[in-house]
């Protein structure tokens, strides 16, 4: 064989070993539970992404809300010792803090690891809207691991000809082999039933039975064991999350200015919530030249 013909298929064989490169992912790295408390599902990668500083509020700062709190933060606080819990759905009224207060029930529990099994703090996983056909795969990575896991998605509802909530429902049930024991799923949604009211009319009026049709779509609602209702912030609500806003943050100024400004700030936004007093505190701070920090 000559030279040239060895130096062709070399070549031959680099752009064949390139090419299979190219077609086989690269192995996934092994998860560390313990390089965060919290992380963010890549679907695209099958990865979970810590997260090392979480974007959340301090528990004694969510106002109006206290049944709620008590409920969710005594749902978390049994699954992160082990004991039966339920998958929870918190929805309502936008900017009333139902994000905030899943991540401030995931803080207030870790707030003393000594006190969970084995000593671990529990994790939360975020998982975006548009993955959660991947939960299943999400739910495979840390099944039977030793620690516990909140899966959270904000922010989740189904539109029309949308049929990745089939995938949740299946994943909520766990399929055969049912559940992680390790794993508890909280979704947070502007609609109780996760999916637009004409979906469910149009179902209802194109089926040969409209009634079967209605409970297929309302039945994923139903995989979630606890349903709490976030409703509108009344003015008193409002008031108290701004004042409760100022003083852990030392904004001087006088209480009859700061309810003044504060409702002024509501009217022109044409809403009351917690998102609404946060904005307006963000503001109030600025012009007085305060971080707001700790």
């Amino acid at each position: 064989m000559t030279e040239d013909t060895l130096k062709s298929v070399a070549d031959r064989l680099d752009r064949l070993i390139s090419l299979i490169e190219r077609a086989v992912p690269p192995a996934r790295p092994e998860f560390d539970p313990d390089a965060a408390d919290a992380f963010v599902w890549q679907a695209s990668t099958g990865t979970l992404q810590p997260v090392p500083k979480v974007n959340r509020v301090e528990m004694v700062l969510l106002k109006g809300v206290d049944r709620v709190r008590d409920i969710l933060v005594e749902n978390t606080d049994r699954f992160a010792r082990g004991l039966p819990a339920n998958n929870v759905l918190l929805w309502g009224a936008r900017g009333m803090g139902k994000s905030s207060l899943v991540k401030a029930a995931h803080a207030t529990i870790n707030s003393d690891p000594s006190k969970l099994p084995g000593g671990h703090a529990m994790k939360l996983i975020e998982i975006h809207r548009e993955d959660i056909d991947s939960l299943p795969e999400l739910m495979t990575l840390v099944r039977g691991l030793d620690r516990r896991f909140i899966l959270f998605c904000d922010d989740l509802s189904f539109d029309n000809d949308d049929t990745s909530y089939k995938s949740l429902k299946a994943a909520l049930d766990g399929g055969v082999e049912g559940r992680p024991e390790n794993v508890v799923f909280y979704a947070t949604s502007n609609r109780r039933h996760l999916l637009p009211r004409d979906m469910m009319e149009n179902e209802r009026s194109t089926a040969i039975n409209p009634g079967e049709a209605v409970e297929e779509k309302v039945s994923l609602s139903d995989r979630f064991g606890l349903w709490l209702g976030f409703h509108k912030c009344s003015q008193d609500d409002y008031l108290a999350m701004v004042n409760g806003y100022a003083e852990h943050f030392g904004l001087k100024v006088a209480p009859e200015v700061l309810r003044a400004e504060a409702l002024e700030w509501s009217t022109t936004r044409g809403a009351r919530s917690g998102r609404v007093a946060w904005q307006y505190v963000q503001d109030l701070a600025g012009r007085l030249g305060v971080a707001l920090t700790g």
